[in-house]
């Protein structure tokens, strides 16, 4: 079940100024996440802040295109867009596979 679904089924039975407060206040923590994400650099993938910093980036609903390229567990290969992620991997010793950021594991040597 998709949590707008369960929003919306849970909220004809709040009373209006309860419902108002709620939509507030969850309106306000995904607002703040987001803005706690833009400035959060992320924590190495050993650190205990590890876990906070993906429930924060799922509250802020950083998915997607969304996705900072930057994970605590995973490692971007950043390329011009007109390049090729293959040519670029094979360049630097690594698997073409394991160098996309939403792999969520760091890039594999070759060989």
């Amino acid at each position: 079940m998709d949590w707008t679904t369960l929003f919306q089924t849970v909220l004809p039975y709040l009373p209006a100024q309860y419902a108002g407060d709620l939509v507030s206040i969850l309106t306000f923590l995904i607002a703040a996440a987001a803005l706690a994400m833009r400035f959060w650099k992320p924590p190495a993938s050993g650190s205990k802040l590890s876990l906070l910093y993906k429930a924060v980036s799922a509250l802020a609903q950083s998915k997607g295109w969304n996705t900072n390229a930057y994970q605590p567990d995973a490692k971007a290969l950043m390329i011009p867009a007109d390049a090729s992620r293959t040519i670029e991997a094979a360049k630097l010793g690594l698997d073409p596979a394991s160098t996309h950021p939403k792999t969520s594991e760091p890039p594999k040597p070759t060989a």
